[in-house]
């Protein structure tokens, strides 16, 4: 049975961790996955419109990149860089209702024609994306305490993806 030395919180749940790194392995990869698609989906866009769009979400998935490679200790564990790309997530959220507003389409974009019949939805799903980095950039302090600002950050994500993306 691990020490509570070796436990981490990601959101309600407490996980064993088997080494030192404190890998939530599952969870980090389903995140991975569900944003490194967002780069094959760039080539060939005409829509300049469009192409703006995915730069900004770009943007936002490098930081979380960033976030879950410190996080599963791929990448060295630095509080203040962590803490900046909260930050930078933050500010780049209220930007992407104004990126979205007009229903500019192509057909390399991965966002569905439900964001303009629900656009009210797909707002407060980008405000809840930015109270999530707000609450969780003063928390990082270390491995687990980012773990945690991964799971929240990457939940407000999914839950904006699974309604309106491809």
């Amino acid at each position: 049975m691990p020490s509570n030395a070796n436990r981490c919180l990601i959101g309600s749940q407490q996980l064993n961790r088997m080494d030192a790194k404190c890998s939530h392995a599952p969870f980090f990869t389903a995140v991975l996955l569900s944003i490194s698609t967002v780069a094959l989906a760039h080539q060939g866009v005409q829509n300049e419109a469009v192409k703006a769009r995915m730069h900004s979400m770009m943007g936002l998935d490098d930081d979380l990149k960033l976030m879950i490679a410190m996080a599963k200790g791929e990448k060295a564990m630095d509080a203040d860089a962590a803490q900046a790309a909260v930050q930078r997530i933050k500010a780049g959220t209220p930007e992407i209702a104004t990126l979205f507003k007009a229903p500019e389409t192509d057909p390399k974009s991965e966002a569905l024609p439900t964001i303009w019949d629900e656009f009210d939805q797909f707002t407060t799903l980008a405000q809840e994306l930015e109270q999530a980095a707000a609450k969780a950039a003063p928390t990082i302090q270390d491995r687990p305490t980012l773990a945690q600002a991964v799971a929240n950050i990457g939940g407000a994500c999914r839950a904006c993806h699974r309604r309106f993306r491809k």
